[in-house]
């Protein structure tokens, strides 16, 4: 087997970017991968022919990395974490009365 070497690129002041993955992407691939293995052991286990187990996984795996990859390239390093913080602000504040508007003496 021949050793494989793989550049990270990373500057000054910039996150890790590997083949296309920003940031905490990267950890999201390999916990997706982690999971799909988990699955095949337990679909196996279960009794599923190995080609149906592999076949299963293949999609998903494949599926979940496009995934990965369109959510790098859409929100970038911190930008998922930014929609997610937006979507928890409430649009509107609406009060019953206007007892707190009154001036305290």
């Amino acid at each position: 087997m021949t050793n494989s070497v793989y550049q990270i690129n990373k500057g000054i002041n910039q996150s890790i970017e590997f083949k296309g993955l920003k940031a905490q992407y990267i950890w999201y691939l390999g916990g997706g991968v982690i999971v799909l293995m988990i699955l095949f052991a337990a679909i196996y286990i279960a009794g599923l022919p190995s080609i149906v187990c592999v076949g299963i996984i293949g999609v998903s795996g494949a599926l979940w990395v496009l995934k990965i990859y369109k959510m790098s390239q859409k929100y970038g390093e911190h930008g998922m974490m930014k929609a997610l913080a937006k979507r928890q602000v409430p649009k509107a504040i609406k009060f019953q009365s206007r007892k707190i508007f009154k001036m305290q003496k």
